[in-house]
């Protein structure tokens, strides 16, 4: 099965979210485009930028691939969603492809902007058909970057994508309308898709990768707890269904295992301490498969 990974922004966190799923990607050096994964499901495995990714698969250049939503609608590309995986450059959050103006721009909507509006965008596909749906006659300035610093020198408005709004801010723009929220997505041709061996391998990839996802920010708590104080630990302790518990041979002892957060444990530790509570353990998590 061919795979093919984002190049840019998204790699570093790709690479990481693989290696994480003992999916690790090997290759001579970041410039390379070229890589292997030590798994028999996966044969090729190439770097491409994400713009290009949801067409190469449609044509079955590739089996798999990772992607936005923002590029496979951006394309109309037709391919399948294998799955979304939370991720994106810096945060869990989904991203945003927003359009922006000026702080003292009088416009509180898209359909308030004036025939000719001059639009600066990454996504010309995209802004076309979102003007054409608001009545608006825009002209579409192809950007290939630095996309905010265009305002109002070379145009009205901006159509990009935007994470935390920390850049919107800087350059005194501001959000009229949210085009679309885009999350990452593992994305399949629809023939390979089809073939119920390549679908099986697709499945069992998108397993591992939420997997480490869901491990993300999670430990595993391991304490041993006195019967009479075993109420009072359980009730401190969080869950993702209920706390494991298991009586010991020894006296009236039990064994009590969970995932919690890892943010917060530093106070929860010592308040299971306090309650009875003793032998903690903190244990890592690679992954958590439901």
């Amino acid at each position: 099965m061919s795979l093919v990974l984002p190049k840019g922004s998204l790699e570093k966190a790709t690479l990481e979210l693989f290696d994480a799923a003992d999916l690790g990607v090997r290759r001579g050096s970041d410039r390379d485009y070229r890589a292997s994964i030590d798994d028999p499901r996966i044969d090729r495995v190439m770097f491409l930028r994400p713009q290009e990714i949801p067409r190469y698969v449609e044509q079955g250049l590739f089996d798999l691939g990772i992607t936005g939503r923002d590029w496979v609608s951006e394309t109309a590309s037709d391919i399948d969603s294998v799955c979304e995986l939370q991720y994106s450059k810096a945060t869990a959050n989904p991203v945003r492809v927003i359009l922006a103006v000026p702080n003292e721009h009088p416009a509180q909507t898209a359909a308030e902007l004036p025939d000719g509006v001059r639009v600066s965008t990454e996504y010309p596909e995209l802004t076309r058909r979102f003007f054409a749906d608001a009545g608006v006659r825009a002209v579409i300035v192809p950007s290939y970057g630095a996309t905010e610093a265009k305002v109002p020198d070379i145009v009205d408005a901006i159509v990009d994508v935007t994470e935390t709004g920390s850049s919107l801010r800087a350059h005194g723009l501001r959000i009229l309308e949210t085009l679309l929220t885009s999350r990452t997505e593992l994305v399949a041709n629809k023939q390979s898709y089809a073939d119920a061996e390549k679908r099986a391998a697709m499945e069992d990839i998108a397993l591992l990768l939420q997997g480490a996802i869901r491990a993300r920010g999670q430990v595993l708590l391991k304490l041993n707890v006195d019967g009479g104080d075993l109420r009072a630990v359980l009730a401190l302790l969080p869950a993702m269904a209920s706390p494991t518990v298991t009586q010991l041979a020894h006296d009236d002892m039990h064994a009590v295992e969970t995932v919690v957060p890892r943010r917060g444990v530093n106070t929860l530790i010592p308040a299971l301490k306090a309650a009875g509570a003793r032998d903690i353990l903190e244990l890592a998590i690679s992954k958590i498969v439901e």
